[in-house]
């Protein structure tokens, strides 16, 4: 469990896929992590390349409470090496990641939070964010980014606010990896207070933890809308 590293034990790693989302936007009668990409299950692309990572240890997979089987039998037609566990999500992402985190063994030392509906993420962003964390010098969290192309506004209704100077802005993706200690005390601190985040970073700055941002991914996309998975087959095929 872990590499050895300059002759010590490395953190072992568990990487949580969040896959109980209904799919309703994208008009799919399946939830949206069983939805064919390429000719697979959505979820089959992000297994097999956080399976692909040396430094994984295991994998949980979130999945839609009614569909657990279902995902069960997309995480055995996969084959993969890399032990992989499959719970019940919750009504929310938050709730969804809580519970996978009750199942990763308490002596894990990272844990790498990602998006199903993110199909495309490299392995090397994976490998990029638990550097990040890793070692003694690690933040407590690292989540990458994209740097928006566009001028930003901020809209107040139609009218015009102000203009966000882009430089100091960036748009988050997953897959985001922490110290699982410090995960844990930030979904419990959230679950505490009654805070619900769109990512497990923003619990972690709300809780005043250290995020550091890496270099994120054009082609991470997220797949919410038809047109998103219109997108996202194009990309499986090759196709421009």
């Amino acid at each position: 469990m872990g590499e050895l590293r300059d002759g010590e034990r490395a953190p072992a790693v568990a990487v949580i896929v969040a896959a109980a989302g209904s799919g309703e936007r994208l008009g799919a009668s399946l939830p949206k992590a069983l939805v064919p990409l390429g000719g697979r299950p959505m979820v089959t692309l992000s297994l097999v390349t956080a399976a692909s990572c040396d430094a994984v240890d295991l994998i949980v997979v979130a999945a839609p409470p009614s569909h657990v089987s279902a995902i069960r039998g997309s995480v055995e037609a996969a084959a993969l090496h890399t032990p992989t566990e499959v719970v019940g999500g919750g009504a929310s992402r938050q709730d969804s990641v809580r519970l996978a985190l009750e199942v990763v063994p308490s002596d894990f030392g990272i844990v790498v939070c990602h998006d199903a509906a993110r199909p495309f993420a490299s392995r090397d962003l994976f490998e990029r964010v638990i550097g990040a964390v890793d070692g003694p010098d690690g933040a407590d969290g690292a989540v990458p980014v994209i740097r928006p192309p566009d001028t930003v506004k901020q809209l107040d209704g139609d009218a015009v606010g102000r203009t966000i100077p882009r430089e100091s802005l960036g748009l988050a993706q997953t897959p985001q990896a922490f110290r699982a200690g410090r995960l844990r005390e930030a979904h419990a601190s959230a679950a505490r207070d009654g805070i619900e985040a769109t990512d497990d970073a923003m619990l972690l700055e709300v809780a005043g933890m250290a995020v550091v941002a890496v270099p994120g991914e054009a082609a991470n996309v997220k797949i919410t809308t038809q047109e998103d998975l219109e997108r996202a087959e194009r990309i499986a095929e090759g196709a421009p």
